[in-house]
Formats: C-alpha cells, structure tokens, sequence
C-alpha cells in the first residue's frame, strides 16, 4: 500500500466518523424524531429541518471552496455527475426510500450509525437493507438500464 492510498483511507475513515457523528449529534439515528419529522400532518417535529439546513449550508460552502482547487488532495480529478434529469427509476427509488425511511425512521447512513452503536432494530434494518441490495442486483439486469457512471459524469474542468 502507498503513502497516498493510506491517506485516502484515512480520509475516507474521518470523513466516515465525522458524518456518523453529525448524524448521532443531529439526532438523525433516532427514529422516533425521524417519524415526528415526516409526520407533517399530525405532531411534526421541525426540528431535522434546522439540521439539514445546517448541512446544505455548511456542503454549499465547502463546495464552492473545493471547485477553486485545480484538482483534489487525494485524486488526480474531480468527478461529479453530469445527468440533471428526472426519470421513472429517480421517481421509484425515491419512492422507495422514502417509503423505508417513513415506516422504519432509518436511512442508510443513520442506520450503519445506529448499527454500530448496538441498536437493535437497526440490526433488523440493515439486514433488510442488505437483502433489498440482493434482490436488487438479481432484478436488475432485466430492468431498463440508465447510462453507466461513465456517461453520466464529466471532471470538474468540464462543468465550469
């Protein structure tokens, strides 16, 4: 391993721990203020509101910062998605998600969090999860096919 692939590997470490502790801190590994959050209709709870504001605020911010680099710290490029439509299969996988997120107030993120702190419905979550993936992969040779990552992406440079 190089010096520059344990950097990466540490930096994908600290970035992992310092998003799940945002997620814990910010309440988001509890489902119960997950729910109150989406039931906009009975008693809802605003207060995620104020915790995705802060992180769209504080990525808006570090975005722009990042684009005046010619290049990232540990890449040789910066590569972003370039596909800005709205398809069936974005319409459905939202669905999907939001669906899982509202029943069971966990998100992926928040229950690898909730997970590795030891609670125990995010064992049932993730393993879910997990066998969602499954079947996903078996399905999806038959399902119509997006453009690989390779289409749908173009290096910063690019994008200015």
């Amino acid at each position: 391993m190089t010096t520059r692939d344990a950097a990466r590997l540490l930096a994908a470490f600290a970035s992992g721990a310092l998003f799940a502790a945002g997620l814990v801190l910010g309440g988001m590994t509890q489902p119960a203020k997950i729910v109150g959050f989406l039931d906009v209709a009975g008693r809802w709870d605003p207060s995620l509101a104020l915790v995705m504001g802060g992180a769209v605020a504080t990525y808006a911010v570090a975005f722009r910062l990042t684009r005046r680099r010619a290049r990232p710290l540990l890449a040789d490029g910066f590569v972003l998605p370039t596909r800005r439509d709205i398809d069936a299969r974005l319409i459905a996988g939202a669905a999907l998600f939001g669906v899982g997120w509202g029943l069971a107030g966990y998100c992926p993120g928040p229950a690898l969090a909730s997970l590795a702190a030891g609670a125990e419905q995010a064992v049932c979550f993730v393993a879910a999860m997990l066998i969602g993936m499954a079947i996903f992969d078996l399905l999806e040779p038959t399902l119509v096919r997006a453009p690989s990552p390779q289409d749908t992406r173009a290096p910063l440079a690019s994008r200015r």
